[in-house]
């Protein structure tokens, strides 16, 4: 990575935990790791993912390759007692050199941090045999929608999504995940859209998903405010954002991200 827009707190490595707890019945609704047993998973940071996909696929062997040395000592500590299940690898993603070959790749929330995707996607189709199987999981914040006028809240994710262009990432790289696939030289490429739709039909659910959503977004003010991108003002105007949000039954709230497989001829 690049540079990552979060930021290597103690608090964000707490927030990562959580968010792959909530999100991963979304996030492996779809993912069947059931016929492999050697996995690559790029972009590990502090082993949130790894940790679903040990307790999902119990015959999996995975290599978690992070380029922070910071991640992977919270990955190590997270993931006590699968110590003969895993392996380490501070690597850069986009110069990947392993003298071994998997049958399965996974990548979730990495992307987005990388200023070359692509060269990262042909590296790790370098170290794939015939018929492995490949999910990436990516943002899509040019879907985020409110209404009816949360102008803060719009405001803030438009000035993070250009700080993170600024920065080498992709705020958006999820709607490309197909054509990256594509040209990379992978097979049978598919891609789903899932995320959240909250409107008057589903306030309890709105009102259990905000908070996440909330220290989502909280998370890059540091960085924001550091850098210019936000002040004081617009994070109190996000603050209250998310409680009219959380009150009005009216309110709506939508996000997508996507989903890829694909193989490897």
């Amino acid at each position: 990575m690049d540079s990552y827009l979060h930021g290597f707190s103690a608090e964000e490595q707490n927030r990562l935990q959580e968010q792959a707890d909530i999100l991963a019945p979304m996030v492996f609704k779809r993912v069947d790791f059931s016929t492999s047993t050697k996995l690559l998973e790029v972009g590990s940071g502090v082993g949130a993912q790894t940790l679903q996909l040990l307790t999902r696929f119990p015959h999996l062997h995975i290599t978690c390759v992070d380029r922070s040395s910071k991640q992977l000592k919270e990955a190590k500590k997270a993931l006590i007692g699968f110590e003969s299940r895993l392996s380490f690898l501070e690597q850069d993603g986009c110069k990947l050199a392993i003298d071994e070959r998997f049958d399965a790749a996974f990548v979730c929330w990495t992307l987005e941090h990388v200023s070359e995707p692509r060269q990262l996607l042909a590296r790790l189709r370098e170290h794939l045999i015939p018929g492995s199987k490949v999910y990436l999981t990516e943002v899509f914040n040019a879907s985020f929608y409110v209404s009816p006028g949360y102008d803060g809240l719009e405001k803030y994710l438009a000035n993070m999504s250009a700080y993170q262009k600024k920065i080498g990432g992709h705020p958006d790289i999820g709607i490309e995940l197909g054509n990256l696939l594509v040209e990379t030289g992978f097979a049978n490429v598919e891609t789903v859209f899932d995320g959240f739709y909250f409107d008057k039909r589903k306030t309890e659910s709105k009102k259990k998903y905000l908070p996440y959503w909330k220290e989502l977004l909280k998370s890059a003010s540091h960085n924001l405010l550091n850098f210019g991108y936000c002040d004081s003002q617009l994070l109190i105007e996000v603050e209250n954002d998310f409680e009219k949000l959380a009150e009005d039954e009216n309110a709506i709230f939508f996000y997508q991200f996507v989903q890829a497989k694909a193989t490897i001829h």
